[in-house]
C-alpha cells in the first residue's frame, strides 16, 4: 500500500467511526454568528442562486390562525418551477435520492413538483443561545450513541462525523410540549387505503425546557405517549417511550394491550421489528425517521450535497385524506419539493450484527437537523425501502417539524404508509403547557387503560 492509499484508508476509517473530537474551539464556534446560521447551516445561498441565503426563517404565525387549527401555507402563491418524473429524471440525477428515482421507475404517475426553495427553519432565541454554548462543551459518549455537555439546543452545530449529525437529529428542535390528533394510513399494492391506527400523540421534550439547565437535566430528552382511540379493535392500546440522551442509560418502553389489561415492558419496540402501528409495513426504528438505538449499524459521514426534498408542506397537511393518500403514492400534486443542502450519512450493518435492512442512506436537512429522506437496502443489496417526512412549517413554535406526516414506501411490494397525519382532525400539532412527568408514567398508562 502506497502513501496515498494509507492516507485514504485512514480518512475513511475516521469517517466511519465515532470521532475523538469533543467540542469545537471558540474561534470555530464564532462562525455561528457570522458565516453559519445559529444552528450551524451555511448562511449563504448556493452559487447557482437556486438555494437562497438564510435570513432568519419564518417566525410569525398568521394572525387569524388559532393553536390547534391547520396551519395556513405562507407560500400558497408559489407555483412549481418544474416537475421531474421518469422521463426527465436523468437530467436531475445528482439531486435525486435513490429511493425517489426508484419510485419514478416503479410508479408511472409519480413525479415531484419542485418549488422555489424557502429556508423557513427557525427556533427560539434560547435555542440559538444554547446551541452556541453546546458547540464548545458537548462531546460524544457511549461509542458515539450518546451526548454529554449539551442542553436546550443542537449539540454539535459544526459536526465532525456521522454520529454527531445523528445526535443533532435526535435532539432537533420541534417544540417543547406538544400534542396532536393523528391517524396512520396504509395503502396496499392494489391501491386500497385503510386506517391502521388513530389517536393522540403526546410529546414532552424535557431537553428543551426553557426553565431547565445543563446542571439540572436528568438525561431523558423526550417522553412520548401514543394513546390509540381508533379503530375499535385497537382502542385503548398505548405505547409509552422514555428516550435517554445516552445509550448507556436504559431506554424506557411500555405497552398497554387491551386484551391483556396490563402494562408490560416492550423491548421489542425497536430495531427491525415490524411496526404494529403501521400494520407491519414500517419497522419500529423507522418511526419518526429514527426511533431508538441504531447501534447495529456503523455510520459514515459522506458529506454535504444539494438534494430535492419534501419541504414546507402545510398544504398537504391540510388536504383531505382521500385527495392526499392515493393509490401507488401520495398525490404528487399536493406534495411540495424544494432544493436544499443536506448532510448525507451512510449506515452499514456492523460486523456480527443482524438487521433486515443491511444498508441505509440518510439525508439530514442542514437548517433543521432533521432526517427528511432515507433509503434502505436488503441483504442482497437490492433497494427495498424509501422513507420520508413532508415537514410541517410551524411559525408559532417557530420550527420546521419533521415528526409529523412521515411514512415509507416498500419498493418491492408496492405498499406504503403515512403516519402522524392530522388531516381532517380537530387538533393539528399543538403546543401545550408542559405535560407533567406523571402523565408519561407506566402507572398512568395502567390507569387510563382501566378507565
Amino acid at each position: 500500500m502506497n502513501r496515498k492509499q494509507i492516507v485514504a484508508a485512514t480518512l475513511a476509517a475516521m469517517l466511519a467511526t465515532p470521532a475523538a473530537w469533543a467540542a469545537v474551539s471558540a474561534e470555530e464556534a464564532a462562525k455561528l454568528k457570522t458565516t453559519l446560521t445559529p444552528m450551524g447551516a451555511e448562511r449563504a445561498g448556493n452559487k447557482d442562486g437556486t438555494i437562497p441565503a438564510w435570513e432568519g426563517g419564518v417566525t410569525k404565525a398568521d394572525p387569524s390562525w388559532k393553536p390547534g387549527e391547520p396551519r395556513p401555507d405562507p407560500f400558497a402563491a408559489d407555483k412549481p418551477l418544474f416537475s421531474i418524473d421518469a422521463k426527465n429524471m436523468a437530467q436531475h440525477e445528482g439531486k435525486l435520492s435513490d429511493g425517489v428515482k426508484a419510485l419514478m421507475k416503479k410508479q408511472p404517475g409519480f413525479r415531484i413538483d419542485v418549488y422555489p426553495s424557502r429556508r423557513s427553519a427557525a427556533a427560539p432565541q434560547y435555542v440559538y443561545d444554547n446551541t452556541f454554548r453546546n458547540a464548545t462543551r458537548a462531546k460524544l459518549v457511549d461509542d458515539g450513541h450518546g451526548t454529554e455537555g449539551a442542553y436546550g439546543g443542537v449539540p454539535f452545530p459544526i459536526p465532525k462525523d456521522a454520529y454527531e449529525v445523528f445526535q443533532n437529529h435526535r435532539l432537533a428542535w420541534t417544540g417543547q410540549s406538544v400534542q396532536a390528533q393523528i391517524r396512520v394510513w396504509v395503502v396496499t399494492a392494489d391501491g386500497r387505503r385503510a386506517m391502521a391506527s388513530g389517536g393522540v400523540q403526546s410529546l414532552n421534550k424535557l431537553y428543551y425546557d426553557p426553565a431547565g439547565s445543563l446542571e439540572k437535566f436528568e438525561g431523558f430528552y423526550s417522553l412520548g405517549k401514543f394513546a390509540v382511540t381508533e379503530p375499535g379493535s385497537k382502542a385503548g392500546e398505548a405505547i409509552l417511550a422514555h428516550d435517554s440522551i445516552n445509550a448507556s442509560k436504559p431506554r424506557g418502553l411500555w405497552q398497554y394491550l387491551v386484551g391483556q389489561r396490563r402494562v408490560r415492558k416492550a423491548p421489542s419496540v425497536g430495531y427491525d421489528t415490524p411496526d404494529s402501528v403501521t400494520s407491519g409495513i414500517g419497522l419500529f426504528d423507522e418511526a419518526f425517521n429514527l426511533f431508538g438505538p441504531i447501534d447495529k449499524h456503523q455510520l459514515k459521514l459522506v458529506g454535504k450535497r444539494e438534494l430535492y426534498i419534501p419541504y414546507n408542506n402545510n398544504r398537504a397537511a391540510a388536504a383531505k385524506v382521500a385527495d392526499l393518500v392515493t393509490p401507488g403514492t401520495l398525490n404528487p400534486g399536493l406534495v411540495r419539493w424544494e432544493l436544499h443542502r443536506v448532510w448525507e450519512v451512510e449506515a452499514t450493518l456492523a460486523e456480527g450484527k443482524r438487521h433486515v435492512v443491511a444498508k441505509r442512506k440518510y439525508y439530514i436537512d442542514e437548517d433543521s437537523w432533521q432526517i427528511i429522506l432515507f433509503d434502505g437496502w436488503d441483504a442482497k443489496g437490492e433497494l427495498w425501502r424509501t422513507n420520508f417526512t413532508l415537514t410541517l412549517l410551524a411559525p408559532d413554535l417557530p420550527a420546521v417539524v419533521g415528526n409529523m406526516l412521515w411514512g415509507g414506501y416498500d419498493l418491492q411490494t408496492g405498499a406504503y404508509y403515512l403516519n402522524m397525519a392530522g388531516n381532517e382532525l380537530p387538533m393539528q400539532y399543538k403546543p401545550v403547557p408542559p405535560l407533567p412527568k406523571s402523565f408519561f408514567s407506566p402507572e398512568e398508562l395502567a390507569n387510563e387503560g382501566a378507565r
